[in-house]
């Protein structure tokens, strides 16, 4: 069943919306400026990165959610619920520092406490009775929004259309809200209106009355301003490329520590795991837990503890022949910091068939998450790759699909998935295994129809298939690593004890790399990008964990050591 705002509040409504006791706002008090308040008075509107958020001493707060209808030249609000005495404001957004999705408009004059996100950033690190209340009702609160119906933004697209797809994915990985309006009566009404064609879907159509045809994904998070500014002249303690499970453990760890971390992500928070549908081997989670959420629970933690996070930023290029370091991004940006956490994992291969990039959202996937599902509910699927992912993905399709074909080159799952994924996948009616089998070629027109795949050195044999999903095995991201830290043979960074004397020629320490440190100190690589890891969550998570005590030494020893020039490796 799906949970619905109103139901969310029912059940838990003293969590969402806490009263705070005397003793409690006592505490706060000390941290917070009184002000009186006056009928009518905006406190804070929606769409607007607050500087603060607010405790109700008394009078009443409305908080006002953007109506459904954002077409209309002055937008509408909704009453979400009404704060009183010892009630605050705030969600997700006050603690990330971006654009709030509500407003507060005062309906009974009163006084309120008026708290900066730095000081509720000392509170809910030092205080724990005030941190669990105010952590868990800003959680609550933004999930609240996304099952509201209400959002900043209205997207019009098409099951047919791979962009469509790549917008949906990423404003749910971001916890973005959004109205879904497919080809119907009246998204037709609504293109007549902005005067759009067909042609133009996907578009999204914001609530300020601008209109994005296909925007990008960076066009898109500083529209909707996902990312909190950062000055060019910040020079962070710690720059954590990528936030997948080893970056956000190395986040958490160093941001709980007392270090100023920026941590960038070319998509979303959860990397390659993001994506995965159910995690059954993840230690604490019993019953599984979704990549999806899994990832949530830690970007609160980071967040909780001070961490800041970009997405959509590509690193192009490493500077590392001076210190501070600084990365380079393809928007042009610039971040510079003491030290350098590289998590940014690996990708999926692609197959090397010339039809695949027309069919990519089209039919090829590259996730297995409930929107995909949705796109192939009842209809016969196949996926391609035989490790945990592939696994993960297999069954969680079987539950919605008619029957998946598993693709695999080798003679089995054995070497490459966990033995309890193989049983599911054996003792599931509706998965075939195929061993020995490539996939030759991809036919259709606008979307995917077929797909041949052969058997040993059979002939390709075509397969009325309309959904295909490909994790066959993992290429890391590092190229922008290029000149700077060394590589093994595949291009996963080189660390610690793995390193050779040739590969320390620019190093200028009489010690030797810390564990998971590359060839120039304080440059560390945990997770899949890094040559010789574990291949799995929870030594991603381990990994990330474990630096962050190395990069403290570092930090120690930077001041009085350098990199040597390139120029003085030859």
């Amino acid at each position: 069943m799906t949970t619905t705002t109103a139901e969310l509040l029912d059940r838990r409504r003293d969590q969402v919306f806490p009263i705070l006791q005397p003793a409690q706002l006592a505490r706060l008090a000390a941290h917070a400026t009184r002000r009186e308040t006056a009928v009518g008075q905006i406190l804070l509107d929606a769409g607007v990165t607050p500087s603060e958020i607010f405790v109700v001493l008394s009078g009443a707060v409305e908080v006002l959610e953007p109506d459904g209808d954002l077409h209309s030249p002055v937008c509408a609000f909704t009453l979400l619920t009404t704060l009183v005495a010892g009630n605050f404001s705030g969600e997700m957004s006050a603690l990330r520092g971006t654009r709030g999705l509500a407003r507060l408009q005062v309906r009974e004059a009163g006084a309120v406490l008026a708290l900066s996100l730095a000081e509720l950033q000392r509170v809910v690190q030092n205080d724990a009775e005030l941190s669990e209340l105010f952590m868990r009702a800003f959680i609550l609160r933004r999930l609240g929004m996304l099952l509201s119906g209400h959002a900043e933004i209205t997207l019009i697209g098409s099951s047919n259309s791979g962009d469509t797809l790549r917008i949906r994915e990423f404003l749910t990985r971001n916890a973005r809200p959004y109205i879904n309006v497919d080809q119907d009566a009246e998204a037709r009404t609504i293109l007549e209106r902005f005067q759009l064609r067909a042609q133009d879907i996907p578009v999204l159509i914001c609530r300020t009355g601008a209109v994005l045809r296909n925007p990008g994904n960076g066009t898109l998070a500083d529209r909707l301003g996902i990312n909190r500014a950062d000055s060019a002249d910040t020079v962070h303690d710690l720059l954590i490329i990528g936030a997948g499970p080893a970056g956000l453990a190395a986040a958490v760890y160093a941001a709980s520590e007392g270090l100023d971390v920026h941590m960038v992500d070319t998509f979303a928070p959860g990397g390659q795991a993001g994506t995965s549908s159910r995690i059954e081997n993840y230690l604490g989670f019993p019953t599984g837990i979704s990549g999806a959420a899994l990832a949530a629970r830690a970007l609160s933690q980071t967040v909780k503890f001070g961490a800041q996070l970009s997405v959509t930023w590509q690193a192009v290029r490493l500077e590392c022949e001076h210190w501070p370091f600084g990365v380079q991004f393809a928007n042009g940006r610039q971040l510079h910091g003491r030290a350098i956490v590289i998590a940014s994992g690996v990708q999926y291969r692609t197959l090397e068939l010339p039809e695949l990039e027309r069919f990519v959202g089209n039919g090829v996937y590259f996730a297995a998450t409930n929107l995909e599902a949705r796109l192939c509910d009842g209809a016969d699927v196949a996926v391609v790759g035989g490790g945990n992912s592939a696994g993960q993905a297999a069954v969680f399709l079987s539950s919605s699909c008619r029957h998946v074909h598993m693709l695999v080159r080798g003679r089995g799952l054995a070497e490459s998935m966990s033995r309890y994924l193989i049983r599911r996948i054996e003792d599931a009616p509706n998965i075939t295994l195929h061993t020995g089998t490539r996939v030759a070629g991809l036919e259709g027109n606008d979307r995917l129809e077929r797909i041949a795949w052969s058997v040993e050195d059979g002939a390709p044999q075509a397969q009325p298939l309309r959904h295909l999903f490909l994790m066959t095995g993992a290429s890391p991201h590092t190229q922008w690593l290029q000149g700077c830290v060394a590589l093994d043979d595949h291009g996963f960074v080189k660390t610690g004890t793995d390193l050779s004397r040739d590969e320390l020629v620019r190093w200028p320490l009489s010690r030797a790399p810390y564990l998971h440190e590359a060839s120039i100190p304080g440059i560390f690589a945990v997770g899949d990008v890094r040559a010789g890891s574990v291949k799995r969550i929870a030594s991603a998570v381990g990994e990330g964990s474990i630096c962050v005590q190395f990069v403290h030494r570092a930090l120690g020893e930077l001041g009085d050591a350098r990199p040597q020039p390139a120029s003085s490796a030859a």
